[in-house]
Parts: structure tokens; C-alpha cells; sequence
């Protein structure tokens, strides 16, 4: 399922209190994007519990029941988890894992909120969520009938609504600093090898991992190969490269900026080549995020930053020519905006050009 439009978290949220009180509402994501999560705090908002199916893990009578003979006719008796007597939040994750026979079993829960004679509540919502074919997950082809049943959106992560949650929910400032700088690095798709990749869930994991070994800002209480064990453990492998890098200038984080601002200068010393190659990646961030697609729209902040960035360039190219080109390359798909780069070829077209 590819949808030519995709939700935020906020903007998923707010759809699903007004849409999914009335229609079972279906989330297509990559794992570790936050389904899950939403579905809860949806729960938490309403004021109703959440009640949790994994699709890849039922059989056709979990959904159902088992029949049970009254007299002279049997009725089947759904499962405790389902059957309940106050209206709750039905989350059916994974719901495109589940096999044919259980797709079927859920058509009438999911259109008519019933299961066989057992109606579920009067004002209980059910909501599904699923990855999609290209992550790599385990997922089976949904059928017409159950796509039917349901309005579909497609969700994805947001590095500044995160950054807002992670905030709130204190994660390791080293985490939290490193994905201001690297909004790019927040998420990337799953690969087609079996390796860690970087999602919100893996982000949260690694903060996890720091605060249980009691990693200071400083870093001084943790060794760099317990670091490269678990940043390696969770991220995508370029990002985890970088994020080590990140935290050998744990003490200095904010050198990017006193670069822009002409307080410092590019890390030149051979040992600090993985400083200089994570810094040009987050000059090339900022360049991508600040930057507008138009001229005509640039405020004082972009200007100073359009100034300096060609200068910089210029600096960043007598130390390592490559990590220049690399600053203004075009790189999966994204470029920088077209305005700039006719500065660029005016003034450094060897950059550009070579």
C-alpha cells in the first residue's frame, strides 16, 4: 500500500479523533515508526483501555470463539479479551499478517463490531495498523474485502514532533542533541539485508542503553568500544559511525554552530577526521533544512547562513576536497536549492563541477 499522501503523528492524531470514533481507521508504516504508540495515546486521550490483537500471532477461533451447546442449539462464546461490557480501544496490529482465514474472521468485528451474537460496546473504536510490503516485515496480501472496510493513511516520522516527545520524555541528552543536529537520521527504510536500521523505536532503545550504563554528558564513564557496541546494536551502520563521532565532540556540541558564526574552525587534525566527516554531514543538514527553494523567501537568519556557508565551503575544501563536493552533491534525491548552487558554480565551479 503506497498512498499518494502521508500524516505526521500530530496531524495522524488529530484525524483519528475525529474519524476514528465512527470508522474503524487502518495505519500503514514502517516498523518502529510509533504506531503503536499513537494507538495508545489516542486510548489515554478518550479515556478508554486499550485493547491489543497481533494478527500474526491469531487463529480464526481467537477472534470468533469456541462453540458452546444451550439446549438444543450452540452459540459461539468470544474470548475474554474481546467480549468486555464497557467500550474500549480494539487495536488490531499486524493486521496484515494475519493469514487468510484470520482476515476473515475479522470482517464483521471490523465492519459491524460484532463478533457471531456478541456486539462489541456502544462507542468502542477499532483501529489497525500494519507495515507495508517493501519494509521487509512479515506481511501477507490484505483482501479487497478487509481494505474495503477501512480508511487507510500512511504515517511518518517527524524529526521535530519526536524531538518534542523525546524532550518530554527525557531521553539521553546525547540522543536528543545528536537527531537536532541530524533530523535525516531519525529514520531510514528498512534494508534489504538483515542489519539494525535506524527508526524511533532504535533511537529510543539506544537511549535507553546509555542510561543504563550511566553515560554523563561528558562520556567519560563509558568506554569508546561499549559505544560502538551499542550504537552498532541499534542504528543503521552509517548513522551509528556517526553517532560515535558525534560523541568523541560530546564536549564541544554545539562546534558546528561556532563554525557558522566564525568562532571556530573546521577540525583539521588527522585524528579528527570522523569529527570533520559527522560536522560537513550536519553543515549539509542545516543547508537542506534552512535553506529555501526560493531566493526571493530567504530571512536574515538563511542570509547570514548563505554568506557564510560559501566561505566555510572554501575552508572545508582546502582540508578534505571531498567532504566539500560532498557538502553540494545531490544525494538520494535531495539537493540543495537551485539559487545556491548557481552561487556555488559561480564562485567554486571546480567543486561542482569535477
Amino acid at each position: 500500500m503506497n498512498l499518494p499522501f502521508t500524516l505526521t503523528q500530530t496531524e495522524l492524531f488529530e484525524l483519528l479523533l475525529n474519524l476514528a470514533p465512527t470508522r474503524p481507521v487502518f495505519i500503514w508504516g514502517a516498523p518502529g515508526i510509533g504506531k503503536s504508540a499513537l494507538v495508545q495515546k489516542f486510548a489515554d486521550e478518550v479515556g478508554m483501555p486499550c485493547v491489543s490483537l497481533l494478527g500474526s500471532q491469531l487463529a480464526p477461533e481467537d477472534i470468533i470463539g469456541i462453540p458452546q451447546i444451550r439446549g438444543n442449539t450452540s452459540e459461539f462464546l468470544p474470548p475474554k479479551m474481546i467480549a468486555r461490557t464497557e467500550p474500549y480501544v480494539l487495536f488490531l496490529d499486524e493486521l496484515n499478517a494475519c493469514s487468510q482465514e484470520v482476515q476473515k474472521a475479522f470482517y464483521s468485528l471490523i465492519h459491524e463490531r460484532r463478533v457471531g451474537e456478541y456486539h462489541l460496546p456502544e462507542g468502542s473504536v477499532v483501529i489497525g495498523a500494519g507495515n507495508r510490503t517493501q519494509d521487509g516485515a512479515i506481511v501477507k496480501t490484505m483482501s479487497s474485502a478487509l481494505i474495503n472496510r477501512m480508511f487507510h493513511v500512511q504515517l511518518v516520522a517527524n524529526a521535530r514532533e519526536w524531538l518534542n516527545w523525546a524532550y518530554e520524555n527525557e531521553l539521553h541528552p546525547w540522543v536528543i542533541d545528536y537527531i537536532t543536529q541530524r533530523p535525516d537520521h531519525l529514520f531510514s527504510e528498512p534494508p534489504k539485508t538483515e542489519e539494525p536500521y535506524s527508526t524511533p523505536r532504535s533511537w529510543h532503545m539506544l537511549s535507553d542503553a546509555l542510561k543504563e550504563y550511566h553515560v554523563g554528558e561528558d562520556g567519560q564513564d563509558v568506554s569508546i568500544a561499549t559505544l560502538r557496541v551499542l550504537a552498532y546494536g541499534c542504528l543503521t551502520p552509517g548513522h551509528a559511525g556517526m553517532f560515535l563521532a558525534f560523541t568523541k565532540n560530546a564536549g564541544n556540541k554545539h562546534l558546528l554552530n561556532e563554525i557558522i558564526k566564525g568562532d571556530k574552525n573546521w577540525p583539521a587534525s588527522p585524528e579528527d577526521r570522523d569529527v570533520l566527516y559527522f560536522v560537513a554531514q550536519s553543515f549539509r543538514a542545516r543547508l537542506l533544512h534552512d535553506l529555501p527553494r526560493e531566493k526571493q523567501k530567504l530571512n536574515q537568519e538563511a542570509q547570514y547562513l548563505t554568506h557564510r556557508a560559501e566561505a566555510m565551503l572554501k575552508q572545508l575544501a582546502q582540508i578534505n576536497y571531498e567532504l566539500a563536493q560532498m557538502v553540494v552533491s545531490a544525494d538520494e534525491g535531495k539537493t540543495l536549492p537551485e539559487w545556491f548552487m548557481i552561487e556555488i558554480v559561480r564562485d567554486m565551479p571546480r567543486l561542482v563541477t569535477d
